[in-house]
């Protein structure tokens, strides 16, 4: 099997050392396995979404050394593509209208019992207040208990410093500790779990390098892969680059922005070695 990765940032703000070290390792993967390293930009979100941005992003890869063949695929030219999946699950009664806010779910969760409320994956793990109403609109949640059923074993293979081999998934856990996740948002008509898997698919991508704090969504999109029929990668969950007092960095880390770094006169031998590369 070729290696075919990618790596996939969102135009919604500076590239980071830690973005550095993902795109890098996976270049790297990519070459020492005489594969291919892809890039692809996630701007789904388009109000936060910049052209600028994006065009720094290029600009940063390039500095590092990278290079992918072009032209790049955007989530935001493919529209049409989550919505013909999310038709499809549709029509098998997988998904169902949600019109909760987040209060309204805070409301729910907190009114049965005592202490933190359940958290998973994607965030509150959801009581399934919509399950039943029949909504026209909304957001379009995964009925979790009704796709369960329609698949098998649930695993991925898994190449990490952290976890390696074959990761067997516990379909109860779906349940309690993920629930029916959001799959298409009012403005965005699609989210981060539907397209970033029909995206990997539709590249042919065999092995996915991300940072370990996506480990938990893996899951996710083991389950939406079987769902759709579609393949399931090899993964690769990295270790996080993280800031003097261990916090992992984000895009409002300005002060490690690889564009400051560079002004600073900083070479990408400099950024690799910042990195542990």
């Amino acid at each position: 099997m070729a290696f075919l990765t990618r790596f996939a940032p969102s135009p919604t703000g500076p590239l980071h050392l830690g973005h550095a070290y993902s795109a890098l390792l996976a270049a790297d993967m990519a070459r020492a396995a005489d594969g291919a390293f892809l890039l692809r930009i996630e701007d789904i979100d388009r109000a936060r979404s910049r052209s600028a941005w994006e065009a720094q992003i290029f600009d940063d890869l390039h500095w590092l050394g990278l290079d992918w063949p072009e032209p790049v695929m955007r989530q935001s030219e493919r529209l049409g593509v989550y919505r013909a999946a999310l038709d499809g699950l549709r029509a098998r009664g997988l998904l169902y209208y949600c019109n909760c806010t987040r209060r309204d779910i805070e409301t729910a969760l907190d009114a049965p019992q005592e202490g933190a409320m359940p958290r998973g994956p994607d965030g509150l793990i959801y009581p399934g207040t919509c399950r039943d109403l029949h909504h026209k609109d909304g957001v379009l949640r995964l009925n979790m208990a009704a796709a369960l059923p329609l698949v098998g074993d649930l695993h991925f293979a898994e190449t990490g410093p952290r976890h390696t081999g074959r990761i067997d998934l516990d379909k109860a856990e779906y349940l309690s500790g993920i629930g029916d996740i959001v799959l298409a948002r009012r403005d965005m008509g699609t989210s981060y779990h539907l397209s970033v898997v029909l995206d990997d698919a539709e590249l042919g991508i065999t092995h996915v390098v991300r940072g370990e704090d996506l480990f938990e969504a893996t899951v996710i999109h083991v389950l939406l892969q079987r769902l759709m029929d579609l393949p399931t990668p090899i993964y690769h969950h990295h270790a996080l680059i993280r800031d003097a007092a261990g916090k992992r960095l984000a895009k409002r880390d300005d002060a490690r922005a690889l564009t400051k770094y560079r002004a600073e006169g900083c070479s990408p031998a400099d950024i690799r070695q910042m990195v542990g590369l």
